[in-house]
């Protein structure tokens, strides 16, 4: 991950390789537009950028071709060489969005909403286009990982983590209500109503920190999550460890496998566990 000078924004590994693609892509113009942009994320064949190439109906090439010079570029620390006005008003509204989502890594699902809302690309992509990029980049999408011959890592413990206790209601509550949502919050309240909820949370200074859970979203299970950790105690490997935690306790129930609800950090949960997206169905794209 790359961390960004000015405040705490971290790049995730495919957005730097993206970016540096970009930067390659440009080499020769007159300044980085959202063109080259464009064109550096369609090249990214992982995750989700390589299902939205499968659905696409774009020309790399043809793109290419309809590039023009740009107006003065100027300086940008996201890059190592000057980009146009239009890229840099593109990369503020993808920050925009990753800050709306509470999130402090900027993720290929910023950048491809950027690209849809700030109408930079429009000439160039068909409606299939869109729809794809929408439906498949820019939407949190449900994950699956296999535990059945998953190796755990060593657990650390970076804070305190322990599956939650009774006297724990009020305050994992109130923190889930602040930090992230009322419906988070509603989610965590039924999963309290268990006997024995599955629910963990991180404790520093005896204060929640963060949370995890899994078999409470609609009752569902093999499900897991939500998970959070408030933003200051992030990049430590805490929500590494309470997901851990979770997929444990999982596998010794006997699940062969779990579903990531509605996973926004894709990249996180790739690395983390070995997660892959489930794909969307082709009957979507062709309603």
């Amino acid at each position: 991950m790359i961390e960004l000078k000015s405040e705490q924004i971290f790049l995730t590994d495919r957005v730097n390789r993206i970016f540096r693609n970009a930067e390659a892509e440009a080499a020769t113009s007159n300044g980085l537009s959202p063109r080259h942009l464009l064109i550096a994320c369609f090249l990214e064949k992982t995750g989700v950028l390589g299902e939205i190439s499968l659905r696409s109906d774009l020309n790399l090439d043809l793109l290419r071709m309809e590039i023009k010079p740009e107006e003065t570029p100027i300086n940008n620390e996201f890059f190592s060489i000057p980009v146009t006005k239009e890229l840099e008003k593109l990369i503020e509204a993808a920050i925009t969005y990753m800050k709306k989502y509470n999130q402090i890594y900027l993720n290929e699902g910023h950048i491809l909403k950027a690209f849809l809302t700030t109408n930079t690309v429009d000439a160039f992509l068909s409606e299939r286009d869109k729809k794809a990029i929408m439906a498949i980049g820019t939407a949190s999408r449900d994950m699956i990982t296999h535990l059945g011959n998953y190796q755990f890592p060593k657990i650390k413990q970076p804070p305190f983590i322990r599956r939650v206790q009774t006297d724990d209601y009020q305050n994992l509550i109130k923190f889930v209500k602040k930090y992230f949502s009322k419906e988070w919050a509603k989610t965590i309240e039924i999963g309290f109503r268990k006997e024995n909820p599955t629910i963990y949370i991180a404790i520093e200074e005896n204060e929640i920190i963060g949370f995890a859970a899994f078999d409470v979203y609609q009752n569902k299970k093999c499900y897991f999550g939500p998970m959070g950790v408030q933003n200051s105690n992030r990049t430590k490997g805490i929500g590494y460890e309470l997901l851990h935690h979770c997929l444990k306790d999982m596998k010794e129930i006997g699940y062969e496998y779990a579903i990531i609800g509605g996973a926004g950090p894709i990249e996180f949960y790739e690395k983390a566990c070995n997660a892959v997206v489930i794909p969307m169905p082709e009957s979507f794209f062709n309603n």
